[in-house]
């Protein structure tokens, strides 16, 4: 956070807004929407997003500090899992509006276990994503009443993140619901998140997406080396898998599948740093890295 901003403007509005639910909603496609870059990866795996990331939108008459979280799910109970349900809780708790994004799909029971847990004392608002994939609209009616039965909610916005399709409206509606504050960052500023913690995320997001189901729960990214030079960045980073078999997976027949993980997350790093990249993967094994909080917490898990 700029102590030394400039000064903002009378009536000028800022704060945090939680961007929360369940797995594979599309919060982390909204966070990339509204700040108009690619700051949280995506993949169709069930909570790929496992840190809070901010994005910091600025306009003229306020600055929104946007929380992506881990998507909230009871299915699994290890501990990497109850790290991420009570990250996204408590993300929703110190914030200013939350954000709630559900499926247009359905309203299931986990949109409504975790719509009962969100504070009580602060705006609500419900987003109901990817209403583009939905060819009859009059399903929505039918399922908006259902959320409002677990609780009401300040507002109930239809978006697509994927098109950004009312996603300014939404927009609007938080700006309307934020304190009146000075500005946090500087208006150029899009996240308070490293280029170190950026790349490990790209590099997790590739693995993900290239491996999907192959590869276990149990994989992480850890920077080991990450040096910054005029237009150039050198990058060191492990592959942490739990057990010997994911190794082989990651690492592919003859190493196809390291060196193809590698270029695209390159490719990806030179987009989003504006310089030339050049990365190194290893795969190491780390049997019950993930098993208790002590140990996440020494990745970077809090």
């Amino acid at each position: 956070m700029n102590t030394d901003a400039p000064p903002s403007p009378p009536g000028f509005r800022c704060g945090y807004v939680a961007i929360v639910g369940r797995p594979n909603v599309g919060k982390s496609t909204l966070l990339n929407r509204l700040v108009g870059q690619k700051l949280s990866i995506t993949s169709r795996k069930a909570q790929t997003t496992r840190h809070r990331v901010m994005g910091v939108l600025t306009r003229p008459d306020a600055q929104l500090l946007f929380l992506d979280t881990p998507g909230y799910q009871t299915r699994n109970t290890g501990a990497l899992n109850r790290v991420l349900n009570r990250t996204a809780l408590q993300v929703a708790s110190d914030a200013d509006v939350i954000v709630l994004v559900c499926d247009a799909a359905s309203w299931t029971p986990g949109d409504e276990q975790f719509a009962r847990q969100l504070p009580k004392d602060r705006p609500v608002l419900l987003a109901v994503n990817k209403v583009d994939m939905v060819a009859d609209k009059a399903r929505l009616l039918p399922m908006v009443e259902r959320a409002n039965r677990a609780r009401v909610f300040d507002e109930v916005v239809p978006i697509s993140a994927r098109t950004g399709k009312q996603v300014d409206l939404l927009v609007d509606l938080c700006v309307a619901r934020l304190p009146e504050a000075p500005r946090a960052f500087e208006e150029d500023q899009l996240t308070d998140r490293s280029e170190r913690f950026l790349a490990a995320e790209l590099v997790r997001e590739k693995l993900f997406r290239l491996l999907g189901d192959e590869l276990p729960y149990e994989s992480t990214v850890v920077i080991e080396q990450y040096e910054e030079l005029p237009r150039l960045r050198r990058i060191h980073a492990t592959i942490l898998v739990a057990r010997d078999a994911q190794k082989a997976i990651v690492l592919g027949a003859g190493g196809e599948r390291i060196k193809r993980i590698a270029t695209e997350s390159r490719l990806d790093l030179e987009r989003m740093l504006g310089c030339r990249v050049y990365l190194e993967l290893f795969v190491k094994v780390r049997s019950g890295w993930s098993d208790t909080e002590q140990s996440l917490r020494a990745y970077g898990y809090e």
